[in-house]
């Protein structure tokens, strides 16, 4: 579904967020992945409106499901909602749920919000993309890009698909680690060291530095699976 968005800046993004109210528990974690998120649709990836169903579109999958409202507004700024849609989010009848709902939401890739499972989803969507042979017209594949937090890499299901991403080539696959200090146990030498060590390249910049994220998610990459670690401090 292709709308035209009355709020289409970054500078929108706030009063966009503004019209949901009612996830007071989750400011922070949606607030942690506004800068991020605007980044990817305004400067990286190749998804609109009009492309959301084309196949050699590339893949956004948010994995850090729970606090939405800034991909809601991202989603509102860039064409795939209505703003007025907004105003009733988690309301009876709205398809905007605490929860993205893939059926549901315009643009979303997945339903998320059970933590642990995106990274999964999305090494199995980089993998069948190539296995299709799906190419963009200029011969490249489409990029799969999915966005977890670093509490949920405690999950196992992420240490399996860590694992095996490099080992099968995943070259067409980008996490974004939103590092908010959140995580439970961490690990030895930082989130970076645990990708490094079974294979990806990994890159670390500001989570609220549109330049450097823009440049972390564009430089040429190496033919491995990418790693980018996003520091963000709740509040700022």
């Amino acid at each position: 579904m292709t709308t035209t968005a009355t709020f289409s800046r970054y500078a929108d993004l706030p009063a966009l967020i503004g019209l949901m109210e009612g996830d007071e528990k989750h400011n922070g974690a949606s607030n942690s992945t506004l800068d991020v998120l605007w980044v990817l649709y305004d400067r990286v990836l190749d998804v609109t409106p009009g492309t959301a169903e084309d196949p050699a579109r590339d893949r956004f999958l948010l994995s850090k499901g729970h606090g939405p409202a800034a991909f809601y507004a991202v989603l509102a700024a860039k064409g795939f909602l209505d703003v007025t849609t907004l105003r009733g989010w988690t309301s009876f009848d709205s398809p905007l749920g605490h929860h993205p709902d893939r059926v549901l939401v315009p643009g979303a890739e997945i339903g998320s919000g059970s933590l642990g499972h995106g990274l999964p989803l999305a090494l199995g969507t980089a993998l069948g993309l190539r296995a299709q042979g799906i190419r963009k017209p200029d011969g490249t594949g489409p990029r799969v890009v999915v966005l977890v937090g670093d509490g949920e890499l405690d999950e196992g299901s992420n240490h399996e698909a860590i694992a095996a991403a490099a080992r099968l080539g995943s070259d067409n696959l980008t996490v974004v680690v939103i590092d908010n200090a959140s995580a439970s146990h961490g690990w030895p030498g930082g989130i970076g060291r645990r990708f490094e060590v079974e294979g990806w390249e990994t890159r670390e910049v500001g989570g609220r530095d549109h330049d450097a994220l823009h440049d972390a998610f564009t430089r040429t990459r190496t033919g491995r699976p990418l790693a980018v670690i996003a520091r963000v401090r709740n509040g700022n």
